[in-house]
C-alpha cells in the first residue's frame, strides 16, 4: 500500500527549501564581499623594516603598523579592507573596490614623517610637535590651496623661527639621509613640501604649508598627516592590481560558466539516474545555496578562484550521490527489494565517501597553509564545499530518497532508479556484489598491466625529455618580475604595445596578444616595477585605452618563497595521503595510490612545459586539487577491492587476487567514468566560458582529471596486484580479515 504521507512530506520539504532559498538568496548575494579580482582593487605585501638601528621589529610594532595603515585606509573611504600580519616582518593589505589605486598606494606607503629643517638640513621640529588631527586643507592669502597645521607649542615654534631668521624654513615629508636642500632647491620639482622665507620671529601655534598644491593634493596631505606617521619603513615585495572592468568581466564570465556547467551536470544526473538524479539536482541546488550562506556567515571574501571552487565542488559533490546510487543499483540487480537495496547501498557507500572526502580535505588544508591570499580563498571554499556536500549528498539525499523509497510508490518500478528489469537477478540465484555480472566483464584490466606500465613509462621518459628541453614557463609568482594586462576596444599589435612601453622607458620581456580580435595583451617585464612606475603605467594605459590595466609585481625574495612553499605543499600532501591510506587500508595501497597521483601531477607539468603555458600560483592550486581528487578516485576502487577481499577471507593463488581486482574495477567503472564526466563538464565550462585569468588553472584541472581517471583504473590497482602477488609468494597464503577494532564494524584488510 502506497504511503502518500511520505510523498507529501517529500514535497513539503522541497517546497520549504525552495521558498527559503528563493526568499533569501538575493540578500545573501548582496551581502557577500567580492574580492579585488571581481570588482577591481589592489593587494600589496609590505616588508617591514626599522626606521633606525635602535628599533626592533616585534609583534607590537607590527600591530602598530597595521593600525596606522587602517587609519590611512579610512581616509580613502574604502569599506571592509583586509590587513593581515604575515610572519615576523610582513603586512598584507587588500583593498577591493578602491577607485583611485595610485592615490591609495601612495597614501599607504608614504611614511608621513614631517620635519622642519634649516637650509643645512638640520632637524628643528618633527611630527611629534603637531597636535593630533590638527592638519586641515585651507587656502592662502592668494587663494591657493594650502595645509594648516596646529602646533603643540607656540614657544617652540618661536625658537625655531629665531634660529632660521632671514632664511627659508624647509618643510620635508619623509626626509631621507642624503637628501639635501641645496640640491633639491635647484630642481623644478623638489622633494621638500615647502620652503617659506622667515623674515620675522613668529609666536604662533599655527603653521601654513604652501606650495604648488591642487586642492586634492592639499587635502590628501592633510589627511595623511592626521592619520599619523608610520612607525616603520615599508617596502613593497609583492603587489597586484585589477582594473574594475577586468573584475566585472571576470565575474560575469565565471558566473555564466558556472551556470552552464552546473546546468549540464543537472541534466546528466536526470538522464542517467532518473528519480535519484532528480533528488541529486535538489540537494545540489541546496549545496550551492549553503556554500554561499556559509561564506556570508564567515564574512568571507568571494574571489575568482573561490567561484571556481564552488563550481568544482558541485562536480565533486555529485560523486557522493553517484557512489550511493551505483551501490543501490547493484543491490537492486541482485534481487533485493527497493527498501533493502536503499539501506544496503547507503551502508556500503558511507566509508567510501568519508575516505574520499577526507583525502581531498587534507590536500586543501595544506594548500591553505602554504598558499597566497587568493589560493587560500580557493582552499577555504573547497573545504567548505566538501563539508557541505557531505551534509547535502549524504544526509539530504538519504532523507529525501528515503521518503520516496518508504512511500512504496516505486517498489515495482526499478527503471525509475536507472535499472532495467532484465538485468535484475532472482533473489534465489544467490548473487551478490562480488558475483554480479557487469557490462565490462569481457575486459581484463589486470592482464594488460604491462602494456599500461610500458605506455606510462614511455610517456614519463618523454615527459622528462620535454621538461629538460623546454623547461617550465614560470610566471612572475616564481620567477619574480612584473606582469601587465591591458584591454582595448580595438585590435592591438605587439609593435603598438611596445611603443606605449617605450614611451615610459619600460622594456617588455614578452608580449602575448589574445581575445577574438587581439584586443587584449599580456606583458611580461623583467624586474619588479617601482611604485612610481606602476602609477605612471596605470595612468598612461588608462588615458590611452580607457580602462585600468592589471599590474602584478613580485620581488625575487617572494618569488623564491612561493616556489619553495609550492614544493613543500606537494611533498606534505603526498606524505599525508600515504599516512592516511596506510592507516585506513594498507601500505601497498598507499604506495600505489601515491605513485598514481604523482603520475597525474607529472603529466600536468609536462603538457604545460610543452605548450609553454605560464605556470603561476594558481597552477599549484590546480595540481594540489588534482592530488586530492586523484586519490579520491583511487580510494573508491581500493575500497571495493577491500570489501571484496573480506568476502574471500583467504587467498591462495595470484589468480584470486587478479579476479578480485578485475571484479572491483568493473563494479566501480561506471562510477569512475560518471564522476569524472560530471567534474569534467564543470571544468570545461570554466575553460570555455570562464574568465581568461583562470584559464590555465582550468586546463590544468582538466588534464589532471583525465589523467586521474586513467591512473585509478589502469595503474594503481595493477601496481597493488604486482606487490600483493610477491607477498603471496613469500607467505603462501593471504589472510584478508584481521581482528576487528573494538566497537567497529568496519572490515580491515
Amino acid at each position: 500500500m502506497v504511503k502518500r504521507s511520505r510523498i507529501v512530506a517529500f514535497l513539503l520539504i522541497v517546497v520549504v527549501f525552495a521558498g527559503l532559498m528563493g526568499g533569501t538568496t538575493n540578500n545573501i548575494l548582496k551581502d557577500i564581499k567580492l574580492g579585488l579580482d571581481l570588482q577591481g582593487g589592489f593587494e600589496v605585501l609590505y616588508e617591514v623594516a626599522p626606521i633606525d638601528k635602535s628599533q626592533k621589529i616585534n609583534e607590537d610594532i607590527l600591530n602598530s603598523t597595521a593600525k596606522a595603515l587602517d587609519k590611512r585606509i579610512n581616509v580613502l573611504g574604502v569599506s571592509e579592507p583586509i590587513i593581515q600580519i604575515e610572519g615576523k616582518d610582513r603586512v598584507r593589505v587588500q583593498l577591493a573596490g578602491v577607485t583611485d589605486q595610485n592615490k591609495a598606494r601612495e597614501l599607504l606607503s608614504t611614511e608621513a614623517n614631517l620635519s622642519f629643517r634649516d637650509i643645512n638640513d638640520k632637524e628643528l621640529m618633527d611630527g611629534s610637535d603637531l597636535v593630533e588631527g590638527g592638519a586641515d586643507q585651507a587656502f592662502d592669502q592668494n587663494g591657493k590651496p594650502s595645509v594648516t597645521l596646529k602646533l603643540k607649542s607656540a614657544e617652540k615654534f618661536k625658537d625655531v623661527t629665531t634660529k632660521v631668521l632671514g632664511n627659508p624654513l624647509v618643510i620635508w615629508l619623509d626626509y631621507e639621509d642624503g637628501d639635501s636642500y641645496a640640491a633639491e632647491a635647484a630642481k623644478a620639482d623638489p622633494k621638500f613640501l615647502s620652503n617659506p622665507m622667515v623674515s620675522n620671529v613668529l609666536n604662533t601655534d599655527t603653521v601654513s604649508i604652501t606650495g604648488n598644491f591642487t586642492v586634492q593634493e592639499a587635502k590628501t596631505l592633510a589627511d595623511l598627516l592626521n592619520a599619523g606617521a608610520l612607525p616603520v619603513k615599508l617596502t613593497e615585495v609583492y603587489s597586484t592590481s585589477v582594473g574594475a572592468q577586468f573584475g566585472d568581466e571576470a565575474l560575469k564570465d565565471t558566473v555564466f560558466a558556472g551556470i552552464v556547467g552546473v546546468g549540464l551536470v543537472f541534466l546528466f544526473m536526470l538522464f542517467y539516474y532518473r528519480l535519484p538524479g532528480l533528488i541529486a539536482v535538489i540537494t545540489l541546488s541546496v549545496f550551492v545555496y549553503l556554500n554561499l550562506l556559509v561564506l556570508d556567515l564567515m564574512n568571507g571574501v568571494l574571489t575568482l578562484p573561490g567561484i571556481a571552487a564552488i563550481i568544482l565542488g558541485v562536480g565533486m559533490a555529485v560523486d557522493a550521490n553517484i557512489i550511493t546510487y551505483e551501490r543501490i543499483k547493484d543491490e537492486l540487480k541482485v534481487g533485493k527489494t527497493l527498501k533493502s537495496a536503499f539501506q544496503a547501498g547507503n551502508k556500503n557507500s558511507i566509508s567510501t565517501i568519508i575516505d574520499a572526502n577526507l583525502t581531498t580535505i587534507l590536500a586543501s588544508i595544506i594548500l591553505f597553509a602554504y598558499g597566497t591570499s587568493s589560493v587560500r580563498g580557493f582552499a577555504t571554499l573547497l573545504i567548505v564545499s566538501i563539508l557541505v556536500s557531505f551534509i547535502t549528498a549524504v544526509y539530504g539525499t538519504r532523507l529525501l530518497l528515503g521518503l520516496i523509497v518508504n512511500s512504496k510508490a516505486f517498489n515495482k518500478k526499478p527503471s525509475w532508479f536507472g535499472v532495467n528489469k532484465k538485468d535484475i537477478k532472482h533473489i534465489g540465484e544467490n548473487y551478490d556484489t562480488l558475483t554480479l555480472p557487469t557490462k565490462f566483464d569481457r575486459i581484463d584490466f589486470v592482464k594488460y598491466k604491462n602494456i599500461f606500465f610500458t605506455v606510462s613509462s614511455v610517456l614519463v621518459v618523454a615527459g622528462i625529455i620535454v621538461i629538460a628541453v623546454f623547461r617550465l614557463n614560470l610566471g612572475i609568482d616564481f620567477s619574480a618580475g612584473s606582469r601587465v594586462e591591458i584591454t582595448s576596444d580595438k585590435a592591438l599589435t605587439t609593435a603598438a604595445v611596445q611603443a606605449d612601453l617605450d614611451a615610459l622607458n619600460i622594456q617588455a620581456e614578452d608580449i602575448t596578444l589574445s581575445g577574438d580580435n587581439n584586443e587584449k595583451a599580456a606583458i611580461r617585464i623583467k624586474g619588479d616595477l617601482s611604485q612610481k612606475k606602476v602609477a605612471e603605467l596605470k595612468t598612461a594605459m588608462h588615458d590611452k585605452y580607457g580602462t585600468d590595466p592589471n599590474i602584478s609585481t613580485v620581488s625575487p625574495t617572494v618569488g623564491k618563497e612561493l616556489a619553495k612553499n609550492a614544493f613543500i605543499a606537494i611533498i606534505l600532501a603526498s606524505l599525508g595521503i600515504i599516512l592516511y591510506v596506510t592507516i585506513r587500508f594498507e601500505i601497498y595501497m598507499a604506495m600505489a595510490a601515491i605513485i598514481a597521483l604523482l603520475h597525474d601531477a607529472f603529466f600536468i607539468i609536462v603538457i604545460f612545459s610543452f605548450t609553454r603555458l605560464e605556470v603561476d600560483i594558481t597552477f599549484i592550486a590546480a595540481v594540489l586539487t588534482i592530488v586530492g581528487y586523484s586519490i579520491n578516485d583511487t580510494i573508491v576502487t581500493f575500497d571495493r577491492i577491500r570489501e571484496n577481499l573480506v568476502k574471500k577471507k583467504r587467498i591462495k593463488t595470484a589468480q584470486e587476487i587478479k579476479d578480485i581486482i578485475n571484479t572491483s574495477i568493473r563494479q566501480t567503472f561506471t562510477r569512475s567514468i560518471n564522476t569524472v564526466v560530471t567534474v569534467v563538464i564543470c571544468v570545461i565550462a570554466l575553460l570555455i566560458f570562464g574568465s581568461e585569468s583562470i584559464r590555465n588553472f582550468s586546463l590544468a584541472l582538466l588534464i589532471g582529471l583525465i589523467g586521474g581517471a586513467y591512473s585509478s583504473i589502469f595503474i594503481a590497482s595493477q601496481l597493488w596486484y604486482v606487490w600483493k602477488k610477491k607477498e603471496l609468494k613469500k607467505k603462501g597464503v593471504l589472510i584478508t580479515v584481521k581482528e576487528k577494532r573494538k566497537n567497529s564494524d568496519e572490515p580491515q584488510v
